[in-house]
């Protein structure tokens, strides 16, 4: 806790779009934040712009040792981690035939294997306070197939499978594990699909957009301060029965 009685939040995946809006959310909450990403000038640029109270620490989250660094960097800095955002993680497509060993090994590094080890590196400290929140950020891939993602739809349902065993394992700790699957968002990493599939059909950015918009039912994409505003009341008092959950943001496509 910091003095203001306010959880130490760890946010991976920080520096930009969902990651970055949680962290902003939990900042304006009043909680001390310590954001996190593989590099460590996009990290460096986004703490000075964010301010107030935040930290950057610049790790792998697929990688054991960059873990257990970044959570003992994190705890000098601000004190165990009550909040875990487990926001981190990539996409990638490629149709079965074409799809490589180290395309899906990076999948399932970059999005499940991350969560693992995050969890597990936060679950002692937690358990020493007296409980802590954990949010894992996955994806409506995690709920549903969609062709030509066969990796990444993987790794996303391994995300929420952890989810579910950990919220079990780790309750009589009072430590509440959830999911958050979102539809496509409007982030840097959805802009990439988007070009990616303006490169490999020829369609116009705006024929590309549309592929993406049609499976919201509300026609749209998901905006990040939608999910930065549920991840702070997974962690907030009225959350605290809820265990194990996985819950869409998707406008009706998972219903």
């Amino acid at each position: 806790m910091s003095e203001s009685g306010k959880a130490h939040v760890l946010v991976t995946g920080g520096a930009q779009g969902v990651g970055r809006a949680v962290a902003e959310r939990f900042m304006a909450a009043g909680h001390p934040v310590t954001i996190t990403g593989r590099k460590a000038e996009a990290l460096a640029k986004a703490a000075g712009e964010m301010g107030g109270a935040v930290h950057a620490i610049a790790a792998d989250v697929s990688v054991e040792d960059d873990v257990a660094r970044l959570f003992e960097q994190a705890a000098e800095a601000g004190g165990p981690i009550g909040v875990l955002v487990n926001n981190a993680g990539m996409s990638g497509s490629a149709p079965l035939s074409r799809m490589s060993v180290d395309h899906f090994d990076r999948m399932m590094a970059a999005n499940a294997r991350g969560v693992f080890l995050c969890c597990r590196a936060a679950a002692k400290p937690m358990a020493d306070m007296g409980g802590g929140r954990i949010v894992n950020i996955a994806s409506t891939a995690g709920l549903k197939g969609y062709a030509y993602v066969a990796g990444y739809v993987a790794s996303k349902h391994a995300a929420v499978g952890l989810t579910r065993a950990l919220a079990l394992e780790l309750a009589g700790k009072n430590i509440t594990v959830n999911a958050i699957c979102p539809g496509f968002i409007e982030t840097p990493m959805t802009a990439q699909t988007i070009a990616n599939i303006v490169e490999k059909t020829g369609r116009s950015e705006e024929e590309a957009r549309a592929e993406l918009v049609k499976f919201n039912p509300q026609k749209r994409l998901i905006e990040t301060d939608e999910i930065a505003d549920l991840a702070l009341w997974l962690a907030g008092p009225g959350a605290r029965s809820v265990n194990g959950q996985v819950i869409a943001i998707d406008g009706g496509e998972s219903a």
